[in-house]
């Protein structure tokens, strides 16, 4: 595992620096105890493309409202784009978020505290089209304090789940992927973090990830199977993950992820970020979520559903992220007996 990973965004472009390299966060922020409302926000840097850009996804009982922005980086101070601000107030530890005012009607003024400790590995992978995926990617668990204001209305959210992702380096995975899974699962005293990708066969890609334990143990993830339940139109609906990590344990994770939601392609995914837009450039929309918008018809089938799960009779919250391909020559292959 790569150690010694910096929070600060990388904010200058070298002569040796790729092209397509890029330096993104997100952070996700969802009630104990409820689905709604759940947020999902980040922002990136391109200092190859003089880009800087973010986003916000809200997801209420009823609608999607989805917030992307831009600018010329060369504009920025590096700690905001739109009415997103950051702040890494402790390496690793302790960030501050602040969204101002904006089209969806949410306002935040919050501190994520780490409750565990971060997972950081490196993803490399060859693409059918021979280009080379490499990228440090981080992930860790967290709770938050402070408020959020949606249509005018405050709430303290003291104590909410949220996990952080960080992800630095050229992405560019592309075709033969069957099945992506990001899977993060907080329980009181500790989190099922991993990353799973398999190829339209069932073939094993990628998988890299951990218990993350509150009292600082990380037990690294060896396998993962899955029975999980979509629709026909490619939205998860419920599901169970059988993990096994290196120190011996094995955990059955069961998943509600009816609450619906959560499609990335309102915060951008599907080949926009990074894109020159010129100044302060916004976009705004919503989906509403009547079944009418879904994997299948979005730009990017991938998905950050807030879920219930279960696990030895205790109740978690978190993200199941998951996308599958919209290739007619695949179909989802569980590899857990139900």
């Amino acid at each position: 595992m790569t150690d010694g990973f910096h929070d600060a965004l990388v904010t200058r472009a070298t002569e040796d620096m790729p092209e397509k390299f890029f330096d993104r966060f997100m952070f996700n922020l969802h009630p104990d105890g409820g689905t709604a409302p759940s947020v999902i926000l980040g922002a990136g840097v391109y200092p190859p493309r003089n880009v800087v850009d973010g986003f916000v996804v809200l997801t209420t009982e009823s609608e999607q409202r989805n917030l992307r922005f831009s600018t010329e980086h060369a504009e920025t101070d590096g700690a905001s784009v739109g009415p997103l601000t950051w702040e890494t107030v402790d390496d690793n530890s302790t960030w501050r978020i602040q969204l101002g005012k904006n089209k969806t009607g949410l306002e935040l003024d919050l501190l994520w505290h780490a409750r565990a400790p971060y997972w950081l590995g490196s993803v490399d992978v060859e693409n059918t089209d021979d280009n080379v995926t490499s990228f440090d990617h981080l992930f860790q668990p967290g709770r938050y304090q402070g408020t959020l204001t949606l249509d005018g209305t405050t709430t303290d959210v003291s104590g909410w789940y949220g996990l952080r992702d960080r992800s630095r380096g050229v992405r560019t995975m592309s075709g033969g992927q069957g099945l992506h899974i990001w899977y993060q699962a907080q329980f009181p005293d500790r989190t099922f973090g991993f990353l799973l990708v398999e190829d339209r066969d069932g073939g094993r890609i990628l998988l890299e990830g951990a218990v993350m334990h509150d009292d600082g143990r990380l037990d690294d993830i060896t396998d993962v199977r899955h029975d999980l339940v979509f629709t026909a139109g490619n939205d998860l609906v419920s599901g169970a993950v059988e993990v096994v990590t290196a120190a011996g344990a094995t955990y059955r994770v069961d998943a509600d992820a009816s609450a619906g939601g959560g499609y990335m392609a309102g915060g951008g995914y599907g080949g926009h970020h990074g894109k020159a837009k010129g100044r302060d450039h916004e976009e705004f929309d919503a989906y509403p979520l009547d079944g009418t918008v879904g994997p299948k018809t979005l730009d990017s089938a991938l998905t950050d559903r807030c879920c219930e799960f279960e696990w030895n009779g205790q109740t978690g919250y978190g993200i199941f992220e998951f996308a599958l391909s919209r290739s007619s020559s695949y179909t989802y292959r569980p590899s857990l007996a139900p």
